[in-house]
């Protein structure tokens, strides 16, 4: 599975999230400031409300293009089992059901699932609990976290 790939996907993704929310912040700041919305009393906060949606969905794309500039400079490298899983790893996990899931650990902002071939594979940041649990692990390794009461536990079966 070619890295640099997924790599250009996520930021594909980002880019759709980043317009989404771009149109969104225009919508919501075009209705805060129309001439209808202007308040008549002090409950009429139709404006008001708008304009906070306006704000957040600004602050949402600002985190986008963050990302998107994360994802830009991200270099991943090949795996070194000396170091063990790092940022850039294509990990395989099993679960105790034998369930297998792929996993493309990346830097802050493109949680995603992305389709190479046949395979869905989720993108995960090394912050996420799983992504921290994996560091440094290796082929063969034991990874576990805890979800509410329940504690989950994995091997890593290949990285790449």
């Amino acid at each position: 599975m070619d890295k640099f790939l997924l790599q250009q996907q996520v930021l594909e993704r980002l880019a759709e999230d980043l317009l989404q929310a771009e149109q969104a912040a225009r919508a919501a700041h075009e209705t805060a400031t129309h001439e209808e919305n202007v308040a008549e009393n002090k409950y009429d906060t139709l404006g008001l409300e708008a304009a906070y949606l306006a704000t957040g969905q600004a602050r949402r794309a600002e985190a986008i293009r963050r990302a998107m500039a994360n994802w830009r400079q991200f270099r991943p490298r090949p795996y070194d089992a000396s170091k063990g899983i790092q940022l850039g790893a294509l990990v395989c996990l099993v679960d105790s059901d034998d369930k297998q899931q792929q996993l493309f650990l990346g830097p802050d902002g493109g949680s995603m699932k992305l389709v190479s071939g046949a395979q869905l594979i989720q993108v995960i940041s090394s912050e996420a609990p799983l992504g921290r649990a994996m560091l440094g692990k290796c082929e063969g390794d034991e990874v576990s976290i805890q979800v509410a009461p329940i504690r989950q536990q994995f091997e890593v079966l290949r990285v790449h």
